[in-house]
């Protein structure tokens, strides 16, 4: 059959299984928009505030259940507001499609209105991108684009549609959907020299990330744990793989994980590492992390194979491939000393922190909401101060349940993702945790979660500072507090009633306690403004470049 560029597009869409879609219109999407209205019965489209506020939500949507997020943003402006939000899902390879307009073909390269080389500006932070230039290659490219970006290492990809294509017809037929190929299998010899060091080591430590939640590697993980009674800890971005209070989990690793965890990858004799990446956030000292073990990776890109830390053995594929496979080879191991070390550890070093019952504290603020929000509930933070804490002490118990930009760190990323997690999974309890400075940068997006009455909870920890920024300045700037001071005036509950929201405010941790459990029966989107002391610091911290022997602990 003979269709527009436009139609082709919506086909595609349809065929790839897609239901949902964020973004907003413009010019050059006109065409694609017209088409869409005679969709709209197969596609749903949430238009947000704002194009970055899209591009969050199809993260948070593709985050929360594996499947790939969808943008569509118009050309010039429109594009360049997807960047922070296709830059954050591409740091924690998160599979998403973004689909831009562009001017028409015959106008490009002449400063056209609206238009940028938006294949140019992305295409460092994405697994690929395209520009269709003849309307015969639309159907292949978007399909290839959709492959792309959810084989191998996830990620996003762009695809830039000029205005004339989309107007363009071509002949257009139904395609299956694509199937992945088997992964390769793994070098048996090379397993089984992995599991020989894991059989032979006395002091083993499993270091996980990323990778396994998307892959889905959560239970071989614990099963190998268990077979050879193998401590283990995680990044923030594989948060809630491992049930907190497992035995021999370790909670997180890194410049705010916990102290034991560090002392154990610090004295382990082997460190066998699945889905993650070194980063410097958790080997804050590449050159000294680990540094008496021997070093196992595991990872689906061969570009991370020693390009942080180098490893002794290494094998390439996705986790829960590999470890299905390896984990007949691994013999059934107790390590008493070992684990009674650890458990040492935990007691003396990783304390309870400070607790009020008059005076709101982090601790009892995130504890509160892992209680009454449920094990089932999700939850979506921003960066900073609350992002660790939330990180610390959520308890989340089920993979794909902490949502939070991970490797760039975008402030803003939070109530977008929360509208496209609680889209992607209407049954489940979503709250989104965030400081004022992050709630100040994308909080316009409380319109969209009105407008489509999606029930997010957004709990604001208000320091009225920047406070990760302004922890720094207290440590390693001698208190000089430069532009981390806020003080904003905002009325957080009626900010949250102007946008047709519900908002509370608590100074009690009693006040908090009912103000949640309201919002989470409420039924629609809520805003809770917490007030916390500015000179609240995230504890332990390692700082930049050095070692867990350099922890600050208070």
């Amino acid at each position: 059959m003979k269709l527009t560029g436009a139609e082709i597009v919506a086909e595609v869409l349809v065929e790839q299984k897609v239901d949902t879609i964020f973004g907003f219109p413009g010019g050059a999407l006109l065409n694609i928009y017209d088409a869409l209205y005679h969709y709209q019965d197969k596609i749903r489209h949430i238009i947000t505030a704002h194009e970055q506020g899209a591009a969050h939500a199809a993260d948070g949507y593709a985050r929360a259940t594996g499947k790939t997020g969808v943008v569509l943003a118009t050309s010039g402006p429109g594009a360049t507001n997807l960047v922070t939000g296709i830059a954050t899902a591409y740091m924690d390879s998160v599979p998403m499609v973004a689909i831009t307009g562009n001017v028409a073909t015959s106008m490009i390269g002449f400063d056209s209105f609206q238009e940028v080389y938006t294949a140019g500006i992305t295409m460092p932070i994405t697994k690929h991108n395209f520009v269709v230039h003849h309307v015969e290659k639309l159907a292949d490219t978007l399909r290839d684009a959709f492959r792309i970006a959810s084989t191998g290492r996830p990620g996003p990809v762009l695809v830039d549609i000029p205005k004339d294509v989309t107007a363009a017809v071509a002949e257009f037929q139904n395609q299956p959907l694509f199937v992945p190929p088997p992964f390769p299998e793994p070098d048996e010899e090379n397993l089984r020299a992995i599991a020989a060091l894991i059989n032979e080591s006395e002091r083993p430590v499993l270091y996980f990330g990323g990778g396994v939640d998307a892959s889905g590697a959560g239970e071989l993980v614990r099963a190998l744990c268990k077979k050879a009674q193998i401590p283990a800890c995680h990044t923030i971005m594989a948060t809630g793989v491992l049930s907190y209070g497992e035995p021999l989990d370790l909670g997180m690793i890194g410049m705010h994980g916990n102290v034991s965890s560090g002392r154990a990858v610090q004295h382990c004799d082997l460190l066998i590492t699945v889905g993650a990446r070194f980063s410097d956030r958790v080997a804050t000292d590449k050159h000294n992390f680990a540094k008496g073990a021997k070093i196992v990776q595991i990872d689906i890109d061969p570009s991370e194979i020693n390009k942080n830390v180098n490893s002794d053995l290494s094998a390439v594929g996705d986790a829960k491939h590999v470890l299905s496979r390896l984990l007949p080879l691994v013999e059934q191991r107790e390590h008493p000393e070992w684990v009674g070390q650890i458990q040492e550890w935990k007691k003396t070093l990783d304390p309870a922190p400070a607790d009020s019952d008059t005076k709101l504290k982090p601790y009892r603020i995130i504890s509160t909401i892992a209680r009454l929000a449920g094990e089932d509930a999700i939850i979506v933070t921003d960066v900073g101060q609350h992002q660790m804490w939330a990180a610390q002490f959520c308890r989340r118990t089920k993979p794909r349940s902490f949502l939070t930009s991970g490797g760039l760190g975008t402030m803003g990323y939070g109530l977008g993702a929360a509208i496209g997690a609680k889209i992607a999974c209407p049954d489940r309890t979503v709250v989104h945790i965030t400081g004022d400075g992050c709630f100040h940068m994308n909080l316009n997006e409380l319109c969209t979660a009105v407008t489509y009455n999606i029930p997010t909870v957004t709990v604001v920890l208000n320091n009225n500072v920047l406070g990760m920024v302004r922890e720094w300045q207290t440590y390693f700037y001698g208190r000089r507090y430069s532009c981390t001071d806020l003080d904003r005036k905002t009325d957080y509950v009626k900010l949250a009633e102007a946008f047709g929201a519900k908002g509370w405010h608590a100074e009690t941790p009693a006040e908090f306690e009912k103000a949640l459990s309201d919002a989470l029966a409420a039924g629609g989107p809520c805003v809770i403004e917490c007030s916390i002391d500015r000179d609240e610091n995230v504890y332990p911290m390692i700082p930049a470049g050095a070692t867990i022997d350099e922890v600050i602990v208070d």
